[in-house]
């Protein structure tokens, strides 16, 4: 499934998504491969580091909560 099929598919509001446990997965998989998910992740490493060293694959819960706060401070950004 392709990011486009999936944002037309979703035609339900977030916080509905996310009571669909596969709505949600597709919706962060494709958040998290995203170019801007991956800049906002190397960003907020404080230390220089080897691209080796960067969670790409993070554990479900870990990429749960790092979507998170990738859509929350995207939002905060746009609504500043």
């Amino acid at each position: 499934m392709n990011s486009s099929s999936i944002l037309n598919e979703l035609s339900i509001p977030l916080h509905e998504a996310e009571k669909n446990p596969q709505v949600w997965g597709n919706l962060k998989q494709l958040i998290a491969t995203s170019s801007g998910f991956d800049k906002w992740q190397r960003s907020r490493i404080t230390e220089p580091i080897c691209d080796s060293q960067i969670v790409t694959t993070p554990q479900e819960n870990v990429l749960d909560d790092l979507v998170r706060s990738y859509l929350r401070e995207t939002l905060e950004t746009l609504a500043y």
